[in-house]
């Protein structure tokens, strides 16, 4: 989506960075965001009360993302970050709009496509969400980088419940894993995209489907280096905050939520409801 030039000016490297997702995967990308930016005040938005967004209308995806960062904006982030693949590929043109420039908004979609677009992939998976699957938009945006990749994108709706009830490790998984993963059209694929931030919780038993045969794209850390970049280009990177705050809100609180969320974050983290 082509903007005007972009004046950040009014930022300050002290705001926090707001991340959203529709439940616990965001947290994966929120990890890596930590790991990469540990001076970084971070607020999350989990609308657990909406989840799964995959099967969601279009119309509801863009209400609930629209309305979640706008109450970003209003908790003074300075970027926000929509760590939901679903919302990317249903809302990303209408949270822009709505946000209307006043900070950067990064997504999950394009920086991983690009990247991928000019590595050396031939044979490109994606396996996401049937509102992510349904929009088409990692085939379009990578093929905008290049028309030569053949892309197969594969539709996975019991993955994100199964990870949402906790289920990892878990009989149930390598299950689901196994059914999705021997789908024909993923059969000669040699890259793997994860297209629901959820998924990396699954990596170690997706990789272990495949063995070396297939390289499975490590999303999360792919958009913490962009949002580190663009930060970085707008001078809004904060450098000198010992003791970074992390807050977490949450449609609907759940055990599952606050399991991770502790494990990736620390015991004291902070969870607050709020229904928007």
């Amino acid at each position: 989506m082509k903007t005007k030039k972009q004046n950040y000016s009014h930022l300050s490297p002290k705001q926090p960075i707001g991340i959203f997702d529709s439940g616990v995967g965001g947290l994966t990308v929120a990890k890596e965001i930590k790991r990469l930016l540990p001076n970084e005040d971070l607020i999350y938005f989990g609308d657990t009360k909406h989840l799964p967004y995959g099967e969601k209308s279009k119309e509801a995806i863009i209400e609930y993302s629209t309305k979640i960062s706008n109450f970003l904006l209003e908790q003074n982030c300075k970027a926000i970050v929509i760590a939901c693949n679903t919302a990317t590929a249903n809302a990303l043109k209408e949270v822009m709009l709505s946000v209307a420039g006043k900070v950067p908004v990064i997504d999950v979609i394009n920086p991983v496509a690009e990247k991928v677009a000019y590595e050396l992939h031939n044979n490109v998976g994606v396996i996401a969400t049937k509102a992510t699957v349904n929009s088409g938009l990692y085939k379009k945006s990578i093929r905008k980088h290049n028309k030569f990749i053949k892309v197969d994108e594969l539709a996975t709706p019991l993955l994100v419940p199964a990870i949402e009830e906790g289920f990892k490790n878990h009989p149930i998984t390598h299950s689901i894993i196994y059914n999705y993963l021997s789908n024909a059209k993923l059969k000669n694929i040699e890259t793997l995209i994860l297209g629901c931030t959820h998924y990396p919780l699954l990596i170690d038993e997706i990789k272990q489907y495949y063995g070396n045969r297939v390289r499975v794209i490590d999303s999360p850390n792919i958009v913490a280096n962009h949002l580190t970049i663009i930060l970085d280009k707008y001078h809004l990177l904060n450098d000198n905050n010992p003791k970074p705050n992390y807050k977490f809100y949450l449609s609907d609180i759940t055990k599952n939520f606050e399991k991770i969320s502790k494990k990736f974050f620390g015991k004291t983290i902070d969870l607050e409801l709020k229904v928007l």
